[in-house]
């Protein structure tokens, strides 16, 4: 397995609810993560049980070393390509009931095709989860013979095909770059929360939301790990049904779980 992508330095702070204009609250018992779509679903996979090159690229500081010694622990092999300016950071209110805001702070790293990274790993990977990097970072993904896109890679998926789009209609963000990427994708993804989703393209068909195990703690990921585990399905052989409810499982997990995993 393989993932192509972003990290963020985060910082989570659960807090009794979102403050007012002005107010100073206090969180209890705020924690740092390696979190980001391409460091939440390395992990992801990684607590599936598959053997996961990570990509990415990090700030060569305190923030940047600390997520690869996270991401490492985790069981994750990190390719780096470190760059000079910093690792990009979060701030993560995290509510109870499970609803999040997050204020990120700097550029986002990306990978870039010309980085000297052992790509050739990508060569036995069934699937890719691709999440940030340039068009040669996405031809190396390419490598593999199935492609998962967020449509947080943004322009990069308007000019070249990835064979699914994996996105969350909840989110106006990402569904105004979806509907930007979704002609050059072979199938699409729609994430629905509570009602499960639906995938339209080459096939379509609908999935069901997998009950919670426990109380709704925080959203943070969700979306990642549904695609990650979505992405381990179809590179596995599995069809798209068998695989959307792999994510479904993966997304509930999370959403019962506070922090990236």
């Amino acid at each position: 397995m393989g993932v192509v992508g972003h990290v963020e330095w985060v910082d989570f702070l659960p807090v009794p609810r979102f403050p007012r204009r002005g107010e100073v609250i206090h969180a209890d018992g705020g924690f740092l993560r390696a979190g980001g779509g391409g460091g939440v679903a390395a992990v992801v996979l990684a607590q599936l049980g598959a053997e996961v090159d990570f990509f990415c690229a990090l700030g060569d500081d305190v923030a940047g070393h600390a997520a690869l010694a996270q991401l490492e622990e985790r069981g994750v092999r990190v390719h780096v390509a470190w760059r000079k300016r910093p690792t990009r950071r979060a701030v993560t209110l995290l509510e109870p009931g499970g609803e999040r805001t997050i204020v990120t702070i700097g550029q986002r790293l990306e990978p870039h095709g010309s980085d000297e990274l052992e790509w050739e790993r990508l060569d036995e990977a069934g699937s890719v989860y691709f999440t940030a990097g340039d068009a040669g970072a996405l031809a190396h993904a390419r490598r593999a013979r199935i492609v998962v896109a967020s449509p947080r890679a943004r322009t990069v998926l308007e000019t070249n095909t990835v064979d699914a789009l994996v996105f969350s209609e909840s989110d106006p963000d990402e569904s105004a770059w979806a509907k930007r990427a979704a002609p050059h994708a072979r199938l699409v993804v729609a994430t629905e929360g509570a009602r499960g989703g639906r995938w339209w393209g080459k096939s379509q068909g609908r999935w069901a939301a997998v009950p919670l195990s426990g109380p709704a703690r925080d959203s943070y990921g969700c979306g990642d790990s549904f695609a990650a585990a979505f992405t381990l399905g179809l590179g596995r052989g599995d069809s798209v049904d068998a695989a959307a409810a792999l994510g479904a499982e993966a997304g509930a997990r999370a959403l019962t779980r506070v922090g990236a995993p």
